[in-house]
Parts: C-alpha cells; structure tokens; sequence
C-alpha cells in the first residue's frame, strides 16, 4: 500500500480522524462542545507526533519527508479547518447575531464578513503551513537536529485559544461569537506574520496537555450543570 504505517505517524493519522470527526460535530448545534473536544484532541496529539516519529533512530529520508506532509496536511483540517467549521456553527446560531435580524438589515452583510473571516482563516493557515514544509526541507538540506524558533505563529494555537473562548461562552452563558471571530481574524493575521516564536519544550507541552485536561473537564461540567 502507498504511505506510511509504522508507529511513527499513529498520533498524525490519530489527529486526523480526530479532526474529522470534530468537524461532522459542527455541523450539529448541540455537539459543538464534541467539536471542540475533538479540536483539544488534535492539538495534544499535534504535541507529542514529532517526538513519537524521532525516536526511530534508522528513519529513510522518504519516512522523514512524508511525515513532515502527512503532519502538515493533518494540521489543515484541524487547526484550519475544523476551527473555521466551529466558527461558522456559532455565526449561524448566534444569539445575538439573530436578535438583529428583526432590528437591521445590516445583519446580513455582518454575516458575510464573519464568513469571510473564516474563510481567510483556513486560507492563511494553508499559506504558512505550505511555507513551513517549503523552509523546512531547504533547512534539513544544509543543518540537522531540530529548529528553536518558529516563523509566524504555530496554527496549533487555535487548539488553545478557540476552547478557552467557548469555555467563557459555557461558563458566563455568554454569546462570545463575535469574540471567537475576532481572534480567528488576528490568528489568519498572525499566522502569515514574520514573527518569531521559540518553540515549546517538552516540559512546557506537558504543562498545556494537563491544562487542556482541565479545560476538557470544566467545559464538561458548565455544560451539565449550567445548561439551564
């Protein structure tokens, strides 16, 4: 069969299905704490799939560059697409984005710039992801090891941002849609940006795997307990 199957691309393919999965909850109102789970999901297994893949020692150069697309390709639907699929859920059933249907007809063009916005978002998030893979194998050319710093913000930062405003939203019963768009806007901006980020150690992924633990769990529990 063509592609790879060994353990070092289980936690990509994993993130994948992952992502899948969270994007069919979108398209349901009532799954959409599904669809962010399953966006938190992507991401801790987005932390720990490099790590996984380098710990095979005798990797070809086919197994390295495949799993450098394969990752990429996985990070557009879930940190590209999924997010944006979230977005688009809450446009459309947007308490406060309804209220002024009866009182405006500006409602509508509202409506089409916050799609917009999503669809910039996935846009954007392909361009740097498709940068990364081009800098990546020009720089794996001439140096080896791991690079320490990042081009741009990660797109795998729409695994924090995004819950913890739809943990607000749970929590305080607020309609925070137009929030939620307002970082996805400043994320596409600072996706393509030039700035430059240190890369994460592995003590600190494990520090924002237990918080995205708890997130998991205090969104659980607003949306049993406070659902009145």
């Amino acid at each position: 069969m063509l592609g790879v199957y060994d353990y070092t691309v289980v936690l990509t393919y994993m993130s994948i299905i992952s992502a899948v999965v969270g994007i069919a909850c979108s398209f349901q109102p009532q799954l959409i704490l599904g669809a962010v789970i399953c966006l938190m999901v992507c991401g801790g297994l987005d932390a720990f799939d490099g790590k996984v893949a380098r710990t095979k020692k005798n990797r070809s150069s086919f197994e390295k560059k495949f799993g450098i697309q394969i990752d990429s390709l996985s990070d557009v639907i879930a940190f590209g697409v999924l997010p944006a699929a979230i977005g688009f859920n809450l446009i459309k059933t947007s308490r406060f984005l309804i209220r002024l249907t009866t009182k405006t007809h500006y409602y509508s063009y509202l409506t089409d710039v916050l799609f917009a916005i999503c669809a910039v978002y996935v846009l954007t998030a392909v361009i740097r992801l498709a940068y990364y893979n081009v800098t990546e194998d020009e720089r794996q050319e001439v140096e080896s090891g791991n690079r320490e710093y990042f081009a741009g913000v990660p797109v795998t930062t729409s695994a924090i941002i995004f819950p913890l405003i739809y943990l607000l939203m749970l929590a305080n019963k607020l309609d925070l849609t137009l929030v939620y768009m307002f970082f996805m806007g400043i994320c596409a901006f600072m996706f393509i940006s030039e700035a430059k980020i240190r890369k994460p150690g592995f003590k600190h992924l494990i520090i924002l795997v237990i918080l995205g633990i708890v997130e998991v769990m205090l969104m659980v529990v607003c949306k049993i307990f406070l659902k009145k």
